[in-house]
């Protein structure tokens, strides 16, 4: 497709040398797909050019519109709307385009010239509580955001940052300790990180208590909550953990171990993995030392209380807190540590964080502090700030317990899954393993869908219901398209139909078939824009696209491939290979966004 537009391009120079005397750059050219409801394939826009050629809109489109079609081979003809050439492409070139495709492997790399070595770090879980709705998001953009560059040819390791140390996972031990009896995920018949997350709630409801009741006996409210025996608890049991505390870190190993058994059930189901995972814990001291060095270099200072701290100001930011004045570490002392460690193991030229847009401060504070430590990786630093999640119901509170888990959530829309497809009727000849396979692949298809096709950057509404329709922009549209086409290309080879395709004997295209090899040919450029902007919604409207488009093609009658009304089998050989491409170009788009395709629905 890139060669085509590039034919275009030059030829458009040479028409505008020729009928204007004028040079015009081929940056400057841009050429868009044709809108449905006109003629032709690519549209140039020749408002820009007025000025230039002295000439009006129209004028300048008739006048290139007549020289290429005289002169360029690849232009069969054209129409002028207002300042809009639209250019009708001749059935060579799309018949050279898609033996191009066909030649081509499935999922052949899409070389971009951007980075070759990425980490995206993904996912980063508390060990205090389950996944949710919100980490849903965070997982599956970091996913196929890593598999969108790995299309591009770079080497690319998805890690997992565990935070699993400092005041909240402190909060769910100190309520395990008072309120837990000894109860484990088997005693309590449930996972391991939903018994964590109970204790966190445990914990904030019986902290809340004590704020009140001290702000009965007087004391403001800011200082009852510095006050709280709870709170000063797990202050405490945070200084016993960093001390290295025999009976504290006993403890803190075994819940931990139940919450890592609980993520890695989940991770599991819903169809994420990683290369590298790396611990707070691990990581902090770390950071710690380049606290130290950042002191010794005379870029951070200390306060009177002994706590250190960073001046951004000049850089538009804030004092930020390093290291407390007792010497404990906060999120930013082990993001020191972290981003070190990352570039010693892979020596990274792009180091990617999926985190949520309430951290853009933070990631900014990071970035501009290893900067000021003269990090030869700071640069390197891309924060993938993505919007929050909402509910019909408002914003979730892990706090609170309002959270909605990832594990219910997925379970609901695989019901959901099951009774839109037991309402379609399409499931005579499956065995009970096999629908339950395809209710799992279509209600996560529907929910990775959902939650991708929205541009990262935005906040957004999830509604599970909208999410699992067999019809409009949804993830078990494109899947049952794709298992459609497969059911055509699976009867094809069985009734025999030719599979040697004579490019030189087909005369003519419907423009149906001639759409279908332009929407194939974009596949390149589509994998190249989501890869500049990490944006995995760019490949979802692509495979929603493809799958129209052959909607459009498969609905007209006179391309019927079995009921071919002039029973020509050159005809009939090219729109089942025609098909199998577009199935292919689905089952790999979405296998970019990490969505499975169900062979059968």
């Amino acid at each position: 497709m890139q060669q085509l537009e590039q034919t275009l391009k030059t030829a458009l120079q040479a028409a505008a040398q020729a009928t204007f005397g004028q040079e015009i750059p081929a940056a400057s050219l841009v050429l868009q797909p044709t809108r449905k409801d006109f003629a032709g394939s690519f549209t140039l826009v020749t408002f820009p050019l007025t000025k230039a050629f002295g000439k009006g809109p129209e004028q300048i489109g008739q006048a290139l519109g007549e020289w290429l079609k005289a002169h360029e081979p690849a232009v069969r003809g054209y129409n002028v709307v207002k300042g809009f050439l639209n250019l009708e492409i001749a059935e060579a070139e799309w018949l050279k385009l898609f033996g191009e495709l066909l030649a081509r492997p499935a999922g052949a790399p899409v070389p971009t010239g951007g980075p070759q070595r990425v980490i995206v770090e993904y996912s980063s879980p508390n060990t205090n509580k389950p996944l949710h709705l919100g980490h849903l998001r965070n997982n599956f953009l970091g996913y196929s955001v890593a598999e969108i560059l790995k299309a591009t040819g770079a080497t690319v390791t998805k890690a997992n940052l565990v935070n699993d140390r400092g005041i909240h996972i402190c909060k769910s031990m100190i309520a395990y300790q008072r309120f837990g009896q000894g109860e484990t995920p088997e005693s309590a018949g449930i996972k391991g990180d939903h018994l964590a997350g109970k204790y966190y709630v445990l914990f904030e409801k019986h902290y809340r208590e004590e704020i009140k009741q001290l702000e009965a006996e007087g004391v403001s409210n800011e200082v009852a909550k510095k006050q709280a025996p709870l709170m000063l608890e797990a202050q405490r049991m945070l200084q016993q953990w960093e001390a290295g505390d025999e009976e504290v870190m006993a403890l803190w190993h075994r819940m931990n171990g139940w919450v890592y058994d609980g993520f890695n059930a989940t991770y599991a189901n819903i169809g994420v993995d990683f290369d590298k995972f790396y611990y707070e814990s691990g990581t902090y001291l770390l950071g710690k030392e380049r606290v130290e060095e950042g002191l010794q270099k005379g870029v951070f200072f200390k306060k009177e209380n002994g706590s250190v701290w960073v001046d951004l100001q000049a850089e538009g930011l804030d004092e930020k807190l390093l290291l407390r004045a007792d010497g404990t570490s906060v999120y930013i002392t082990q993001d020191l540590g972290t981003a070190e460690l990352k570039y010693q193991d892979f020596g990274y030229d792009s180091s990617i964080y999926v985190i949520a847009d309430e951290q853009n401060y933070h990631m900014q504070v990071l970035q501009a502090t290893l900067k000021k430590l003269g990090k030869p990786y700071a640069d390197a630093i891309h924060h993938l700030s993505y919007g929050m999640v909402d509910l019909p119901s408002g914003k979730m509170k892990s706090r609170e317990g309002t959270v909605v888990d990832a594990d219910e959530l997925v379970q609901e829309v695989e019901d959901a899954a099951k009774a839109a497809t037991l309402e379609k009727g399409k499931t005579e000849g499956l065995s009970e393993e096999e629908l339950q396979q395809l209710y799992h692949t279509l209600g996560l298809g529907a929910l990775k869908y959902y939650l991708l096709k929205v541009d990262p950057k935005k906040r957004m509404l999830f509604n599970p219901e909208e999410s699992v329709r067999l019809e409009g922009d949804t993830g078990p549209f494109i899947q049952y398209s794709y298992a459609r086409i497969s059911a055509i290309v699976r009867r094809a080879k069985q009734e025999g139909v030719n599979s040697e395709i004579d490019f030189g004997a087909i005369t003519a295209l419907h423009q149906a078939e001639s759409d279908m090899i332009q929407e194939l040919g974009q596949y390149d450029s589509v994998v190249a824009e989501a890869a500049s902007a990490y944006s995995p919604a760019v490949i979802a409207q692509y495979a929603y696209d493809v799958a129209k488009a052959y909607n459009r093609f498969y609905q007209v009658k006179e391309l019927r491939i079995f009921e071919n009304p002039d029973n020509d089998s050159l005809k009939q050989a090219f729109r089942v290979a025609l098909s199998a491409k577009t199935a292919e170009t689905i089952k790999t788009s979405l296998g970019l966004l990490g969505i499975a395709v169900p062979e059968r629905m």
